[in-house]
């Protein structure tokens, strides 16, 4: 519902800081053109999209701005700050006609705005202030040019960097697969000429039956098999080695390093022995070799799809693509997601510690957002670091807020440049690095979207970026 009251006088406009400095007989002109509108808690100001037809100026009560997002109406700011306008703000550019509200404004408490009509704020504009608008408006084509230029460009770049750790990622356990998969093929032919060889009418069906039960057991022992020190290999495979030489088997040491990873020793291949005799003992540890062979490559095969499997996933919780924008979440969840994703600009000098509270509940957070968020400030932490140092990934809870904290051991922020850091277009990164929008948008995304706050601490040798949430919906 909308009411429209009286109008201001010139006196009460300015009042205003917006006005304050007009002539009387500009702002009569304005107070003889505007109204005074009122909106209830909930009702539409005005709506993205919709023809610009008024400029709006706050004059009480709490509005709360609003872009859509790829069909989410997404949170800018908030106030409650009488003066502060919004609507039909470039009236006075271009053709007026086709001009549109860019966002939308919505009231949270029952409030009360200044409307002027969007012509009478563009022919103010071009005749008060001929000069301002011809600037305002070179700067608005100009700055609304740059940042599609430099957003499509950091958008590239982002994608660029992130599909190239992804590639090299998934690269390694593909290649795994690939190979183990070839080797198993040749395993897997020589395991029937082995089988052939054993079941040609030498050994009878007892025999036999002995020799599979074996081969099964080989397979649960290759399951079960503990890893082993490189020594403790080294001689377990000289022991498994003297054993098949004074046995008369052929290629002992080439059988030796695969039968000791399948968890195998002197006293189980008596067993084999004893089972098929010394006739076909050389043939039927072939057979098992393989077959252990055969188990580890396929046991291989199931880590390395495993891992893509986990790439994948983290692929998925980190774009969020196929979840809701605002969602309940595990904060840890979201910082191992960009981690994942971010593997591959790690320097091998940097180590990465994490020290998570479990018991932090689960957060409601527009998640794909806070991936972005975490990946400017890890991003920031491994540069400031240049190759060498420990990343520290932190989280817990302080009263009614949940803290994620990134840490880092590089040079540190100088405490002149400090208060700027947030600043949009502000970088300390050389020409070509870097455009200063990583922390303004982190920023944004966490006071002005989620109602929390950003903190940084800088010295040498220790930085932290502190991110607090509400554990509650705002």
């Amino acid at each position: 519902m909308t009411t429209e009251t009286d109008r201001l006088t010139p006196d009460e406009l300015r009042r205003l800081f917006l006005f304050e400095s007009l002539t009387p007989e500009q702002l009569a002109h304005l107070a003889e053109h505007g109204r005074v509108e009122r909106r209830r808690a909930g009702e539409a100001v005005y709506v993205e999209g919709e023809p610009a037809s008024c400029f709006y100026v706050l004059l009480d009560g709490t509005v709360t701005l609003h872009r859509r997002v790829q069909g989410d109406e997404v949170e800018i700011s908030r106030t409650s700050q009488p003066g502060v306008y919004g609507g039909a703000m470039q009236a006075y550019v271009g053709d007026l006609a086709e001009q549109r509200y860019l966002n939308s404004l919505f009231a949270v408490t029952d409030c009360a705005v200044f409307a002027l009509p969007a012509q009478i704020i563009a022919d103010a504009m071009r005749s008060w202030f001929p000069m301002a608008t011809h600037l305002l408006e070179g700067l608005f084509v100009g700055m609304r040019n740059t940042q599609t230029i430099v957003g499509e460009r950091e958008r590239l770049l982002a994608l660029g960097a992130l599909s190239a750790g992804l590639t090299h990622e998934l690269n390694n356990p593909a290649a795994a697969a690939v190979r183990a998969t070839s080797a198993l093929r040749g395993r897997v032919a020589k395991m029937r000429h082995k089988l052939a060889m054993i079941a040609d009418g030498r050994l009878d069906g007892r025999r036999l039956h002995d020799l599979v039960a074996l081969q099964e057991e080989a397979v649960k022992r290759a399951g079960a098999a503990p890893a082993l020190t490189p020594l403790a290999a080294s001689d377990a495979e000289d022991e498994l080695a003297d054993w098949l030489d004074d046995h008369g088997v052929r290629g002992a040491w080439e059988l030796a390093p695969t039968l000791v990873a399948g968890g195998i020793d002197s006293g189980w291949l008596g067993q084999v022995d004893a089972a098929v005799g010394a006739d076909d003992l050389e043939s039927a540890i072939h057979w098992i070799t393989y077959t252990i062979d055969t188990e580890l490559l396929m046991g291989e095969i199931d880590d390395a799809v495993t891992r893509v499997s986990g790439l994948v996933g983290a692929a998925k919780q980190y774009s969020q693509l196929d979840r809701a924008p605002y969602q309940t979440v595990d904060v840890h969840d979201l910082l191992d997601a960009t981690l994942v994703m971010l593997q591959a600009k790690i320097p091998a000098g940097v180590r990465v510690v994490k020290e998570y509270d479990q018991a932090l509940p689960p957060v409601p957070a527009y998640a794909a957002e806070l991936n972005q968020v975490w990946t400017n400030l890890i991003d920031n932490a491994l540069g400031a670091m240049a190759g060498s140092g420990t990343l520290t990934i932190r989280t817990g809870r302080k009263e009614d807020r949940l803290i994620v904290e990134v840490r880092d051991t590089g040079a540190g922020i100088p405490p002149e440049i400090r208060p700027r850091i947030f600043e949009p277009f502000f970088t300390t990164k050389p020409v070509g690095e870097g455009t200063g929008l990583g922390l303004d948008i982190s920023y944004r995304i966490v006071v002005n979207k989620h109602h929390g706050d950003i903190r940084v601490r800088s010295e040498p040798g220790d930085t932290r970026f502190v991110v607090l949430l509400p554990l509650t919906p705002a």
